[in-house]
């Protein structure tokens, strides 16, 4: 049976609309992680603190908490492939615009941090119906395998892109990364423009809840234990466990005294780990339920953090990071398949943006706050902090979410 579902669930590269999609994917997803591991390093030899370091995550993730129910809005009632083609083109301009700046050597600190804004920005408006597509292109039964499948592409990336910086940080610094990372916007809008069907969301007439349409899918996914349990399970996880890849510099840096080849090796070695994780959920039966799968994870990451936390060889870093990559992609991935597979056509758009929520924005705070700690406590004891919590609230969340009754896919309250 599982040679079998992953049988099934590779064929659908093979599909045109899916695989082209799955390969401008990953060609934007190696640009974006080459960025993301050249700009905290960036920061650090421009003179930012660990704080301005976690302010720069914030502000990448702060506007979700703002308006990523916009985008979800935007998802179930706009052209999800123009929509996403506007915001992507903008998007492209940060990292270009860095370009110029490093080129003249203009460049500091506050820039960096307010084109990081415009990135979340766009990106809260933008990855609902970016997240939609894979729902829109497979059948229903295929969906948890076609965001395994999408979440490969994310996790070999996390491989990819911090070799490809690597390379270009050690050879022509830190410009050649964001060059890469502007270029490789180019090929997704052109899917997004030419290869993504119109997806133009269904008009109907406003739910019967008294703030309107923009919440009007909130309380409907709220107040379901089943949706309600994968929401609680993401967030937990990104607020508290997501800061180990976020200050991965500062814990290479201040407690191992490495250098850049070290971090990238350490966000590889994450990437080895969610591809892992991705690809070993390819395998799952369809119809088993996956929510022991996406809690016993999530649990696992928080105790990888307490290990990270405490760990003083700095061999055992990549390891502990292949696991923590592992236990991220299994736990996340599983909770946006349920969530996706169970909700209604109708508020997907507004679901997925419930989902985005939960990840970015608590990515956002957790960084935020554990940059404080980190400047008051130090890295490790940071850290230590953070994944304490975590284990104690997954044990209580994960044991609430196994107990929810299950709802029909796609059939929660008309």
């Amino acid at each position: 049976m599982r040679d079998s579902a992953f049988r099934g669930s590779l064929r659908l590269l093979r599909t045109r609309r899916f695989g082209t999609f799955w390969f401008a994917s990953l060609l934007s997803s190696i640009g974006t992680w080459a960025q993301q591991v050249a700009e905290p390093w960036l920061l650090l030899s421009l003179g930012a603190s660990s704080f301005l370091i976690g302010l720069d995550a914030f502000a990448l993730g702060a506007p979700v908490v703002l308006l990523t129910l916009v985008g979800g809005l935007l998802a179930d009632r706009a052209d999800r492939r123009r929509l996403i083609a506007s915001l992507q083109s903008l998007q492209m301009l940060c990292p270009t615009l860095i370009v110029v700046l490093l080129v003249f050597h203009a460049v500091h600190p506050w820039m960096v941090i307010a084109l990081s804004l415009v990135v979340g920005i766009t990106d809260a408006l933008s990855m609902p119906s970016y997240q939609s597509i894979v729902p829109s292109i497979v059948e229903r039964e295929q969906i948890p395998a076609g965001i395994a499948l999408n979440s490969t592409q994310f996790n070999l990336s996390r491989i990819l892109g911090p070799a490809v910086a690597g390379v270009l940080m050690a050879s022509v610094g830190a410009i050649g990364a964001f060059a890469v990372s502007a270029a490789s916007y180019v090929p997704f809008i052109w899917v997004a423009l030419w290869i993504l069907p119109a997806t133009r969301g269904p008009h109907p007439a406003t739910v019967g809840f008294e703030r309107g349409p923009l919440f009007a899918g909130v309380r409907e996914v709220a107040h379901e234990p089943f949706l309600r349990g994968a929401l609680l399970t993401v967030l937990v996880t990104s607020l508290l466990c997501a800061p180990l890849v976020t200050f991965c510099p500062v814990l290479v840096k201040d407690a191992f005294r490495g250098d850049v080849g070290h971090f990238s090796l350490a966000i590889g070695a994450f990437g080895v780990g969610g591809l892992l994780g991705a690809t070993g959920l390819l395998a799952v039966d369809p119809e088993r339920d996956r929510r022991p799968v996406g809690s016993w994870f999530a649990l696992g990451y928080g105790a990888i953090l307490v290990l990270a936390a405490l760990n003083p060889w700095p061999s055992a870093l990549p390891v502990l990071f292949v696991l923590a990559g592992v236990s991220m992609t299994a736990s996340n991935t599983t909770a946006n398949a349920l969530l996706q597979a169970a909700a209604p056509e109708r508020i997907r758009g507004r679901t997925v943006s419930m989902f985005m929520l939960a990840m970015r924005g608590g990515v956002s705070v957790g960084s935020l706050l554990t940059g404080v700690s980190v400047r008051l406590l130090g890295v490790r004891e940071a850290l230590l902090l953070d994944g304490a919590l975590a284990v104690a609230l997954h044990l209580a969340v994960g044991r609430a979410w196994r107990r929810a009754p299950t709802p029909l896919h796609g059939t929660l309250a008309p």
